[in-house]
C-alpha cells in the first residue's frame, strides 16, 4: 500500500498550540516558540505539529541552539518523522547550529533516529520544578526518566557534560534503594556522581541485589 504523501506547512503558535491541547498525551501547550510547523495529508487535513521554542536546560540556552519543545500528531503514518525532519531543515537554514528534544522513557525514538537524531544522554526522572524561589505546579512528566537527543551542524559546540547536563535539567534525583525514593540533590565534583542518598541505602541496595 502506498503511502500518503505528506505536506509541511507553517504555522501560529496559536494553531499549532491548539492541535497539542487536543492530541498531546502527557503535556499541555508551551508558553512561546521560535517557529512552528505543521503536518498535512493530501486531504489538507492538518494532522500533526512541532513546536520550536528555547531550551528549557540553561546550558543550552544559546543563540544558535533550539529545543523541539512539543511534537503532537493524530497517529499518521510518518508523521513525527516529516516534522523532526522538517524542524532540523528549517533551523540550520535560519544558522541555528543544534536542534535538541526529548522523548520519555520507554518511547523507542525510531521517528527521531529515521531521520537521522542522535541520542545523547540518559537523565533521570527529576522529582518536580517546585522551588521556594519559584513556585511550579506538578507536570504529567516528573518521575519520568527521559532521552535527550539533538540534530546538529558539523561545527556545532559539543555538548556540556552528563554531569552538567543533570544539574540543569533537574536537580534532584530519587534515590533508587528499595524501601526509600526520597529525593536528594545531584552534586556535582569530582569522582563518580552520587547513586544513593545515603550509605546506608547504598549497602541495603547492594544486599538486595545479592539476594
Amino acid at each position: 500500500m502506498q503511502q500518503e504523501r505528506l505536506a509541511i506547512v507553517p504555522l501560529t503558535l496559536k494553531r499549532a498550540c491548539e492541535v497539542v491541547d487536543e492530541l498531546h498525551r502527557h503535556h499541555g501547550k508551551p508558553q512561546g516558540h521560535r517557529f512552528s510547523i505543521g503536518v498535512e495529508r493530501p486531504d489538507g487535513v492538518l494532522c500533526g505539529v512541532a513546536i520550536v521554542g528555547r531550551p528549557v536546560a540553561r546550558c543550552f540556552d544559546q543563540e544558535r541552539c533550539v529545543e523541539v519543545t512539543r511534537v503532537a500528531t493524530d497517529g499518521t503514518p510518518n508523521a513525527c518523522s516529516a516534522l523532526y525532519g522538517a524542524v532540523w531543515g528549517a533551523a540550520s537554514r535560519m544558522g541555528f547550529l543544534r536542534v535538541i528534544t526529548y522523548t520519555q522513557d520507554g518511547e523507542s525514538g525510531a521517528s527521531l533516529r529515521a531521520v537521522g537524531w542522535k541520542r545523547v544522554a540518559e537523565l533521570r526522572p527529576r522529582v518536580g520544578w517546585d522551588t521556594p524561589s519559584r513556585r511550579r505546579e506538578a507536570r504529567g512528566a516528573d518521575g519520568v526518566a527521559r532521552i535527550l537527543w539533538e540534530q546538529r551542524a558539523k561545527d556545532a559546540p559539543d555538548v556540556p557534560p552528563l554531569t552538567v547536563l543533570r544539574n540543569e535539567i533537574r536537580n534532584e534525583i530519587l534515590c533508587p534503594a528499595v524501601g526509600c525514593g526520597r529525593p536528594f540533590p545531584v552534586r556535582i565534583g569530582p569522582g563518580r556522581p552520587a547513586s544513593y542518598c545515603s550509605t546506608a541505602c547504598r549497602v541495603r541496595a547492594h544486599r538486595h541485589r545479592a539476594a
